[in-house]
């Protein structure tokens, strides 16, 4: 993402100007978007023009629009983000107060104007404009006859190919049939790995499955490889890492994630940064329950007692189309900050925020016990009954 310009008061209204580059920079996008803010971009109008003659005809023209948003689209998979609204600003082509719905491309500039800017909006944009962000890797999450490509970028995991092959079990005597089904399916992955992956900006691929799977695709690949003499797979050999995981599904990602190999070499990743705190949480919830606490109420709870260390929450909270409620979330945030608390902020479409978004969507690691809450809790309820 690059921003053009930033112009915002002492009371932090005003207005940011990016040109959205990436994919990737569609769902950042997505994020900064709210309902009642002013988008102003350019797009294309179907406009009605009659001639001298009274005939009537239309075409299509392109003109810049300034829309007050009323309605988000985003499609994960195309990342692509449409944004519907009515018309605020005088146009040769569109009346005052006119629908429209514009679709933000990647290249073509926007500029978007906000009532409140609050710090999480803020350090999206920076996030987003920052280029070390963008230490990408890929994944290829397996196991017998399924198999999917997945790119985990800074902010999603993308499911780009879902190799599917029947895999017959091999019979006594006769392994031909199963030998044959297994030699077809691991040549579709390789075609998948190709097609979607560019190892140009990827640094490295996980090969993930149970069993001695992921060694003998790996083994597979690399011997048609040197057979067919394919440079772009031979170059890229150093780059691809064995791991386990316990199945060939997407969630599956995670285990692959959590591996100690892979977070020395992903060790400059956002992802990896989220994976490891998921898992610091699950595992103090499991061995210190008084110091792991989930949901807005306790977490702030712990918040008032200033015992939040790491705050972990997913951006999806802070799409919420109630003003207060999203005001009582970046309120949580700044506080933890102030503190001296970290805060993690997940990203909704990546493995780790999914789980997170399991636990309500917001969860602390705390720096000292916190056990009177929930006696509190056990207290009132008793007298309640």
């Amino acid at each position: 993402m690059k921003l053009v310009r930033k112009d915002l008061e002492k009371d932090n209204a005003g207005q940011v100007t990016l040109i959205p580059e990436e994919p990737e920079d569609m769902w950042h996008t997505y994020n900064l978007l709210q309902v009642g803010d002013s988008l102003r971009a350019s797009t294309i109008r179907k406009v009605q023009t009659e001639s001298s003659t009274g005939s009537v005809g239309s075409n299509r023209i392109r003109t810049t629009l300034t829309l007050c948003v009323e309605a988000i689209d985003f499609d994960s998979q195309a990342c692509q983000l449409r944004v519907k609204g009515t018309n605020i600003q005088e146009n040769e082509y569109v009346k005052m107060g006119a629908y429209h719905t514009i679709e933000l491309e990647p290249n073509r500039q926007f500029t978007l104007a906000k009532k409140q800017w609050d710090s999480v909006v803020l350090e999206r944009i920076e996030q987003a404009c920052d280029p070390a962000w963008s230490a990408d890797v890929a994944a290829v999450v397996m196991q017998e006859g399924l198999a999917h490509v997945c790119l985990v970028t800074p902010s999603m995991t993308l499911t780009r190919a879902k190799v599917e092959v029947n895999i017959p079990r091999k019979r006594k005597g006769n392994c031909s049939q199963h030998d044959r089904a297994l030699e077809r399916f691991y040549e579709q992955v390789v075609q998948a790995i190709q097609r979607h992956i560019n190892f140009e900006v990827v640094k490295c691929v996980l090969v993930a499955s149970p069993g001695f799977v992921r060694e003998q695709f790996c083994d597979y690949m690399f011997q048609q490889a040197v057979k067919t003499d394919n440079k772009l797979l031979l170059e890229n050999r150093s780059k691809f890492l064995q791991v386990h995981s316990s199945s060939g599904h997407k969630y599956a990602l995670k285990e692959a994630l959590c591996d100690p190999a892979v977070t020395s070499r992903l060790s400059d990743t956002k992802a990896a940064g989220e994976v490891k705190a998921l898992d610091d949480f699950y595992k103090m919830l499991q061995h210190e329950p008084d110091r792991a606490f989930y949901g807005l109420k306790h977490v702030e709870k712990a918040n008032e007692a200033m015992a939040i260390d790491t705050l972990l929450i997913s951006d999806e909270l802070f799409r919420h189309q109630d003003v207060a409620t999203r005001a009582r979330y970046v309120k949580l945030v700044d506080s933890v900050r102030e503190n001296m608390g970290t805060v993690r902020i997940f990203s909704s479409l990546h493995v780790s925020g999914e789980q997170l978004g399991q636990l309500t969507g917001v969860a602390a690691i705390l720096r000292f016990p916190v056990a009177e809450l929930s006696d509190q809790e056990d207290e009132s309820s008793s007298e309640e009954d």
